[in-house]
């Protein structure tokens, strides 16, 4: 009975120690394939940490050049393109420049709160200013569309109409007339009486007298200007409701086949409307503009394009205040055979 009960004992203990032998054999893989994959998903997640930081430092450098490029651009030198061509041939359409926006005081934010400048705009500085007929989208469309603008150097623009073209928010001009002038256009050219002066001067005559040569550009025919005469009168007629003879309707075909000046045509309109009807007040002040010319208020300036018959300028919406202008033209940067100081 011993001796069987020491062999089973044996056996028991050599089963044991097989079952043993497995159970931390088992464990023993387990844990070194736990510890594998352990350190491969370490090694995934710091390859992924690695390549995440070269990403994040990308992104970083860049919103670092972009806040670089927006400060400057909105404190200092703005980046515009020119749009159309009213001030042709100083400049051109799509030429790129940059408006010096410290001298006169640059926005503390983007279409806020103006910051005291070095100086005041004055006669003969190309300013940029905000159109007085743009219809804002609101404040925060208006601030996004200007960083982007800003940050991108004007290659980016979100202002646009139906027709995918960029809007005239911003307007550049030559400022012509200070406070106290006095402004007319006789047969498209422009008048000149400063304050303090009884006769007008021609505006040639008066760059030659300030050292500044008029850099105007003219589409229109001065000869066509009788026609215009005849077709400001007729107009006058037909609204009235007077009889326009048909010499002067045929006459007036001619108009088909030349360049045209609107202002000068509602001008003799409006002449032969207060000589039609003296009592009609608001056809006597329009006339009454033309020939007395626009007064200037002081803290005004009035913004006309150098491509006189292709201009949207001040003619149409009147003086604007110095406060609201936002730069001086300075520098054209591109196209790079154009390259060089505007004056």
């Amino acid at each position: 009975m011993k001796l069987l009960s020491h062999l089973s004992t044996e056996y028991d203990y050599d089963k044991f120690y097989r079952i043993m032998d497995k159970f931390f054999s088992s464990i023993q893989l387990y844990t070194e394939r736990f510890l594998t994959h352990r350190r491969k998903v370490r090694a995934r997640k710091l390859e992924r940490q690695k390549r995440s930081g070269v990403v994040m430092d990308w992104v970083k450098s860049f919103l670092w050049a972009a806040m670089v490029v927006l400060l400057v651009n909105q404190y200092f030198f703005q980046a515009y393109q020119i749009p159309s061509g009213s001030m042709m041939n100083t400049l051109l359409i799509k030429d790129r420049i940059f408006v010096n926006k410290f001298c006169y005081g640059p926005d503390l934010v983007p279409g806020l709160w103006t910051l005291p400048g070095l100086k005041s705009p004055e006669r003969g500085d190309i300013i940029i200013f905000e159109s007085p007929s743009y219809i804002s989208h609101g404040p925060v469309f208006d601030v996004t569309q200007r960083i982007l603008y800003m940050v991108t150097l004007s290659l980016v623009d979100l202002d646009r109409d139906s027709a995918g073209e960029p809007k005239a928010h911003f307007l550049i001009k030559r400022a012509v007339g200070t406070g106290g002038d006095r402004l007319r256009f006789v047969d498209g050219n422009l008048e000149i009486r400063p304050a303090g002066v009884s006769e007008w001067i021609r505006e040639a005559d008066f760059s030659h007298i300030n050292r500044e040569p008029a850099k105007t550009r003219r589409l229109v025919n001065e000869d066509d200007y009788s026609l215009f005469r005849t077709y400001g009168y007729a107009s006058a007629y037909y609204e009235a409701g007077l009889y326009v003879e048909s010499s002067v309707r045929e006459k007036l075909r001619q108009m088909d086949d030349i360049y045209v000046d609107p202002l000068a045509c509602s001008e003799f309109k409006y002449e032969m409307r207060c000589a039609i009807d003296p009592s009609d007040s608001a056809c006597r002040r329009a006339w009454c503009k033309s020939t007395q010319g626009w007064y200037i208020p002081e803290g005004y300036m009035m913004p006309l394009g150098e491509n006189r018959d292709n201009s949207r300028d001040g003619r149409y919406f009147g003086p604007v205040r110095k406060d609201k202008v936002l730069g001086q033209a300075m520098f054209i940067y591109w196209p790079a055979g154009r390259s060089g100081q505007i004056r």
